[in-house]
């Protein structure tokens, strides 16, 4: 089974990068992906970047896009959220998810069947 883990999370000034990892364990051969979403308290759990393990290829949310950075290291089985210029709306939880096998879409909470614990982003001002 797909078992998730995030780090990396963490409090910083507006402006400031941060790294966020998330380790895959039990990741099959065949087809898989992974998102990054994030959930503020009393908000609902919101896409981030989606990246396929096979080709690498990438989306993002309008809200992230040009600021962060998602990539793969096939061979250390991690997936890495680079944000760059980080602001307060930022401030949230951060989750990995994965997707094994063909889904109807990577961009809803519900396109996703394994979820790690989450890593806290606080951003200030």
């Amino acid at each position: 089974q797909v078992r998730l883990a995030e780090s990396g999370g963490g409090w910083v000034q507006a402006g400031d990068s941060l790294t966020l990892s998330c380790t895959v364990s039990g990741r099959p051969l065949g087809t898989f992906y992974t998102g990054w979403f994030r959930q503020a308290p009393g908000k609902e759990r919101e896409f981030v970047s989606a990246i396929t393990w096979n080709l690498g290829a990438t989306s993002y949310a309008d809200s992230v896009k040009g600021r962060f950075t998602i990539s793969r290291d096939i061979a250390k089985n991690t997936v890495t959220l680079q944000m760059n210029n980080l602001k307060p709306e930022d401030t949230a939880v951060y989750y990995c998810a994965a997707k094994v096998g063909y889904g109807l879409g990577y961009r809803a909470e519900s396109d996703y069947d394994n979820w790690g614990q989450g890593t806290q982003v606080t951003v200030s001002s």
